[in-house]
C-alpha cells in the first residue's frame, strides 16, 4: 500500500488562518526535553504519522520573537486534528518553539504587540511590535553565545549550552530528518530574506521553492531583502532575496580575519549543520522576515514601518510549506512531479 500523497503547496498554504485562529500551546503544555541556563523548561512536540520528518525550530536568538509565535500555534492546530488528517498523514512534526526561553524572559519587556508606529502606521489595526519598545528594551547574546550556533560538536562537547545539548538528544531519537526550518528575523530590514540548504543548490525543487517564496511575498505586498554578502559567514547569494544558509566554520574564520580568535572559538554548529549530520539528504532553511521596515539598522525607530505580525508568521508558514513541497514533491526533467519517499527527497 503507498504512503498518502502529501497536499500540495496551495493546500498546506490554505492552512494558514486556520493556524492563524488557534490558541497558542501554553507554557505548560508539551514535552519537557531539558531545561535552560537558568533552568527553564525547554518544551517538545512531536505529532503525525508521515513518512517524511519535518524539524521546525525557533527562538534561537533571544530577540526574534515571531517564529515562536507561530510555531505554538502551529502545534496547538496539529494537536487538534483527526489522525487521518493529510497534515498528519503526510509528515512527521517534530517541533521546538522556543529552544532560548531565558532570551524570551529577558525581552518581555518589548515582544507583546500593540499597533505599529511610524510613516504608514497601521494604528489600532493588525498586532505589530513597537521599535521604540525595541530600542529601548532589546537583549540579544554576543555572537558566538547564541543558540543557533551553539550545538555540541560531540556527545561529550559539555561546553554547549544545554538548551542545545537537549535539543540535539531529542532530533537523534529520529534518525534523520526530511526538512529541518529554523525560523528567525531580523530587526529592521527592507523585506524578507530566504536563506537555504548549499547543499541543494541548483535543484529544480529549490528553484520552485524560490518561486513560491517570490510570489507569497509580492502577495503579501513585500519586497525581498537583497544583500551580497560575497560568501562572508557562509552567505552565498543565489538569486535577489535568497543565499545559501551561513555554517559555523564560516562564522569562525569571519572573527579570525577580523582578529578575534576568542570569539571565533565560541562558535559551535548550528541546528542546520546538526540535522545534516544525522544523515540523509534534508533541505534545510533559515527565514529571515524583518519585525521593522527600513533602509538602515540605526535608523530613528519613529522612522520604522512595524511589519504586521500575521504578515511574519504567513511568510513564515509559506517557507515551511514551499519547504514541504520540494522534499516530498520531485521535479523530474520531462516536467511532472512525483512522489517521493523519506531518504530519496534530494535530487534527481
Amino acid at each position: 500500500m503507498s504512503a498518502p500523497r502529501a497536499p500540495g503547496y496551495d493546500a498546506l498554504e490554505g492552512r494558514f488562518e486556520e493556524i492563524l485562529a488557534c490558541e497558542p500551546v501554553g507554557p505548560d503544555e508539551g514535552a519537557i526535553i531539558g531545561r535552560s541556563r537558568e533552568g527553564r523548561p525547554v518544551r517538545a512536540f512531536r505529532g503525525g504519522s508521515g513518512s517524511h520528518r519535518v524539524s521546525l525550530v525557533a527562538g534561537c536568538h533571544a530577540d526574534e520573537p515571531v517564529g515562536p509565535r507561530l510555531l505554538r500555534r502551529l502545534a496547538a492546530h496539529l494537536a487538534e486534528l483527526p489522525a487521518e488528517d493529510p497534515l498528519l498523514t503526510a509528515a512527521e512534526w517534530w517541533i521546538l518553539p522556543h529552544l532560548n526561553p531565558d532570551g524570551e524572559a529577558a525581552n518581555a519587556a518589548w515582544q507583546r504587540p500593540s499597533g505599529p508606529t511610524g510613516p504608514g502606521a497601521l494604528g489600532d489595526g493588525p498586532e505589530a511590535y513597537d521599535p521604540v519598545l525595541y530600542r529601548l528594551h532589546v537583549v540579544r547574546e554576543l555572537p558566538g553565545d547564541d543558540v543557533e550556533f551553539g550545538f555540541p560538536v560531540r556527545d561529550d562537547d559539555q561546553g554547549a549550552r544545554p538548551e542545545n545539548r537537549a535539543a540535539r538528544g531529542w532530533w537523534r531519537e529520529a534518525g534523520s530528518f526530511s526538512l529541518h526550518a529554523s525560523l528567525h528575523g531580523m530587526s529592521v530590514a527592507g523585506g524578507p530574506w530566504y536563506l537555504v540548504e548549499p547543499g541543494w543548490r541548483g535543484r529544480p525543487e529549490l528553484g520552485r521553492l524560490m518561486e513560491r517564496c517570490r510570489a507569497s511575498a509580492a502577495h503579501a505586498g513585500y519586497a525581498l531583502h537583497d544583500v551580497e554578502r560575497a560568501g562572508e559567514k557562509g552567505f552565498h547569494r543565489l538569486a535577489p532575496g535568497f543565499a545559501t544558509r551561513p555554517n559555523h566554520a564560516s562564522m569562525r574564520e569571519h572573527f579570525l580575519a577580523a582578529g578575534d580568535p576568542a570569539t571565533a572559538a565560541r562558535f559551535r554548529p548550528s541546528s542546520m549543520e546538526t540535522i545534516r549530520a544525522l544523515g540523509g539528504d534534508p533541505l534545510t532553511l533559515v527565514s529571515e522576515v524583518p519585525l521593522f521596515l527600513g533602509a538602515a539598522r540605526d535608523a530613528d525607530p519613529t522612522d520604522l514601518r512595524s511589519v504586521p505580525v500575521a504578515d511574519q508568521m504567513r511568510l513564515q508558514w509559506a517557507f515551511v510549506c514551499a519547504g514541504l513541497e520540494a522534499v516530498t514533491v520531485r521535479m523530474v526533467p520531462e516536467g511532472p512531479f512525483r512522489a517521493v519517499g523519506r531518504h530519496s527527497a534530494g535530487g534527481p
